[in-house]
């Protein structure tokens, strides 16, 4: 089985894939919860009675002093409110009117506040974890096959497996966010993180039978001495991330709750991406460089 072979066949995949989701992105704008701008999400249910438009409900906040409320419907029959930071007072408020006007109970589901100061340490401790966890994989990398020759060459391709892993959530946001109003909350924070560990744990197996097989086929060429090790860990691989993970994610996006189905799906759509990126992103990458193929990249021969 030639993978190696077709290695620019999946870099073009990939990088569709990321381009699609993140021009989304870059028109719309990134769709950041109340997690991280600060701001509050309430989730109602009129008992009995008529629910109000969307409309009134927007009408309602702006005339409480909220001109940025969004409504959004749930499966389960209730509103989800999200605007700008409210407090105690504007919310007692606004769901006095609400009631008065529909003629309805109203039930309380949730009520979330976060401070704009708490949404920009939530972001600040999120991009600190991602830097401290590459640079301690590059370290550990290194570390564990300083016996390989060009061992940093092997961290810097599984960083660049997980920064593929984090396109890819991020796209898949980005394309989530313009059909289905997605946003980024804290949820998702957690999927990214947990999308990483798994993204590292793949590639240093890959990595590891590389290491392995250099020790035993040292005369072999190292593209078909990857190649060869990517095609023993495939099957592992694979059946591992389908048996343990992919298959109870599935069924949580298919059967879970509609507040859970956006982490569910970011979820496995991320660890498949880890699966994925550590054969087919992170070793390519590794041979394109030890054959440094860039140089016959524009039309360039390369040097006898």
């Amino acid at each position: 089985m030639d993978i190696l072979g077709k290695r620019y066949y999946f870099f073009v995949l990939s990088l569709l894939f990321i381009l699609s989701g993140l021009i989304l992105l870059a028109i719309n704008g990134v769709p950041l919860s109340i997690d991280f701008t600060g701001g509050s999400m309430l989730e109602v249910r009129f008992e009995n009675g008529k629910t109000p438009d969307t409309a009134d409900i927007i009408s309602i906040y702006e005339d409480a002093g909220i001109d940025d409320a969004q409504v959004t419907s749930t499966e389960t029959g209730s509103l989800i409110l999200r605007s700008s930071f409210l407090t105690n007072e504007v919310r007692d408020t606004v769901l006095t009117v609400m009631q008065d006007n529909s003629r309805s109970t109203i039930s309380v589901i949730r009520f979330d506040s976060v401070g704009p100061s708490i949404g920009k340490q939530v972001t600040q401790r999120a991009a600190l974890a991602i830097a401290v966890a590459s640079i301690l994989v590059v370290l550990f990398i290194v570390w564990s096959f300083r016996s390989v020759e060009n061992a940093f060459r092997y961290g810097v391709c599984a960083i660049l497996a997980m920064l593929h892993d984090i396109a890819i959530i991020f796209s898949i946001t980005g394309i989530g966010a313009y059909f289905f109003g997605w946003q980024i909350d804290s949820l998702f924070l957690t999927a990214l993180l947990t999308v990483i560990g798994f993204s590292m744990q793949d590639t240093i197996v890959v990595f590891d039978r590389i290491r392995e097989n250099s020790n035993l086929l040292r005369r072999l060429e190292f593209e078909k001495l990857v190649n060869h090790s990517i095609v023993q860990t495939l099957q592992r691989s694979i059946n591992t991330q389908l048996m343990t993970v992919e298959f109870l994610l599935l069924a949580l996006v298919l059967f879970g709750g509609v507040t859970l189905q956006e982490f569910a799906v970011i979820l496995l759509v991320g660890l498949l991406s880890g699966t994925y990126s550590s054969i087919f992103v992170a070793a390519p990458i590794l041979v394109v460089w030890e054959n440094r193929e860039w140089k016959t990249w524009f039309g360039r021969k390369a040097e006898a």
